[in-house]
Parts: C-alpha cells; sequence; structure tokens
C-alpha cells in the first residue's frame, strides 16, 4: 500500500510540474513555522480540491482546521489565492479579524471574522476556484497568526488581498499554508 501511495504522489508531482509551471516541487500540503499546522478533513494525500469547493461544483468553502498557533496570538486572517504567473495573482477569499479562539472554519462558514473581497467579482465573499484553460492549477490556502487585530481604515469593499497583507505585516508572528490542486474539465 505504501509503494502505491509513494508512485501515486510521484505521478501527481510530475502532472503538477507539467501543467503547472507556477508550482514548485518544494510546495507541498502543509507548511509549518514553529509547529502551526493548517488542514482540511476533506483534502486526501493526493491534495486535490474537491469538485464541490470549486465553480464546477456547489462553490462551497473548503473547511479548514488549523493547531500550534503561538500563545500569544490575539487574531487570525485567511487568505485563498492562486498564482497565474508573477503578475498575475488572484485572490478567492480574504477573512481577517478571526477570533483567537477559533481553530477552524466550516464548510460554507459565515458569522467568523470580517470577509475582504475577492479578484473575481470584486465582492466582499468568498468565490470559488474556476480557473480558465486547462490543466492542474495550485491553490494556496494561507492562515496567519496576528499579535494584534489589523489596523485597517477603508471598508471591508475595499480590503483586498494586499491591503490585508500590508495591514498583517508587522503584526504576523507566524503562519501555515495549504497548497491543494485543481484541474477543470474544459474543452
Amino acid at each position: 500500500m505504501k509503494t502505491i501511495f509513494i508512485a501515486v504522489t510521484g505521478i501527481i508531482t510530475a502532472l503538477t510540474m507539467l501543467y503547472c509551471p507556477g508550482c514548485r516541487k518544494t510546495d507541498s500540503i502543509v507548511s509549518e513555522t514553529s509547529g502551526f499546522k493548517l488542514s482540511s478533513p476533506s483534502i486526501g494525500a493526493d491534495s486535490l480540491l474537491p469538485i464541490d469547493y470549486t465553480c464546477d461544483g456547489v462553490s462551497a468553502t473548503l473547511p479548514i482546521v488549523w493547531s500550534g498557533a503561538p500563545e500569544n496570538t490575539v487574531s487570525f486572517a485567511v487568505i485563498m489565492h492562486h498564482i497565474a504567473s508573477p503578475t498575475d495573482i488572484h485572490w478567492y477569499w480574504v477573512l481577517y479579524n478571526i477570533a483567537p479562539t477559533v481553530t477552524s472554519l466550516p464548510r460554507n462558514v459565515t458569522g467568523i471574522g470580517v470577509l475582504g473581497t475577492n479578484s473575481v467579482n470584486d465582492k466582499t465573499e468568498y468565490t470559488p476556484p474556476c480557473s480558465q484553460g486547462p490543466g492542474i492549477k495550485a491553490y494556496t490556502y494561507t492562515v496567519y497568526a496576528l499579535s494584534a487585530y489589523p489596523v485597517i481604515t477603508v471598508s471591508p469593499e475595499l480590503v483586498t488581498r494586499q491591503v490585508l497583507l500590508d495591514a498583517i505585516g508587522s503584526i504576523t508572528i507566524a503562519s501555515t499554508k495549504m497548497i491543494v490542486y485543481y484541474s477543470r474539465n474544459v474543452k
């Protein structure tokens, strides 16, 4: 069984490198900072994003769970993005002002934190990945442990990925990421 898993993982890695040139072999399912871990009960060992969490499915938000945040964490922020090219970054989920007692977000989460905008329709809501063109695409979920609540002086509909990153740059004490992959059946 272990040999099959290793073979399948190798095939997925090879396909990812072939069809997702922006992805690197060093990308992994989980990236940790000092024991800070991010995972999802809906993502298997193959790191593939199930169709339900895309525009080809029901457009649900992925349930995520994190653990091992630093004890001095005052709030969390979450960003989901895709790098189409070094100059073309799409973001689907910007969520901030998450209380330090929260360690997970359920499927189709509501009522937790403050939503920023997404780059697909510029609305303050989650939007599912719906990348154009064939091939595997990589989507990164990042949870940031913050030493304070971010000071944001614009309304949520103006909080882009970059606005949030600028606001949390000096207060991020740890972060963890999870990279998942999806390939649309486009003709």
